[in-house]
């Protein structure tokens, strides 16, 4: 069961993943939404849509811009809407 880690605590965990491009995306109703704050950040990817992120806020240390999530993807990503993945020191184990 996949869990998502940072600064010694699990954000997220699930039995149900999509992984693309060697990122575990995670179902958003499975993030421990006390650690995600949403930040203004977005970015593009070609085949995928705009990605909005999160924040991730643990014991007052905050980690800008570590998650992301496809709200509305383009047609070939569809099945990671609403699906959050992570970077910049989130640890993802399987």
């Amino acid at each position: 069961m996949p869990k998502a880690i940072w600064n010694g605590v699990v954000i997220a965990e699930t039995t149900s993943f999509e992984t693309v491009e060697g990122n575990v995306y995670f179902p958003l109703e499975s993030l421990d939404k006390k650690y995600f704050e949403e930040s203004k950040h977005t970015s593009v990817c070609g085949w995928k849509g705009t990605a909005n992120y999160f924040n991730v806020v643990v014991d007052g240390s905050t980690n800008a811009n570590a998650a992301w999530i496809y709200k509305n993807p383009k047609a070939a990503a569809k099945k990671i809407q609403n699906h959050v993945a992570f970077w910049r020191g989130v640890k993802v184990e399987k």
